[in-house]
């Protein structure tokens, strides 16, 4: 099994900051696409950003463009999330997910996922 693990989520007001960290196993991890998703009640799951093996590559969504960065560290085996001037509807859980030979923002796309930590942005 590829398990994905996340950390970083919180509590933060409106403007602040939240790095979240996604960890996976070395080889497998560091060789696919890893990305972020994020999900809120009534809202449909949103592909946040994402990053092919190279780090060369990314994606972002329109609402996160400028305020958020994905990067990765092959060395430690993971990928960031730095989140900045988050706004309440930033607010949802957010999801890790790896695939390998495929990159996007499309949920079916992945086939590894996280169990997700929860980001709260209060105005």
């Amino acid at each position: 099994q590829v398990q994905l693990v996340e950390s970083g989520g919180g509590s933060v007001q409106a403007g602040g900051s939240l790095r979240l960290s996604c960890v996976g196993p070395g080889g497998p991890f560091n060789s696919a696409c890893v990305a972020w998703f994020r999900q809120s009640p009534g809202k449909e799951r949103e592909g946040v950003a994402a990053i092919k093996s190279g780090g060369i590559t990314i994606f972002y969504a329109d609402s996160v463009k400028g305020r958020f960065t994905i990067s990765r560290n092959h060395a430690e085996n993971r990928v960031y999330l730095d989140m900045q001037q988050l706004t309440v509807q930033d607010t949802g859980m957010y999801y890790c997910a790896a695939v390998r030979d495929r990159c996007g923002l499309r949920a079916a796309v992945y086939e590894y996922w996280g169990q997700g930590t929860q980001v709260t942005v209060s105005s």
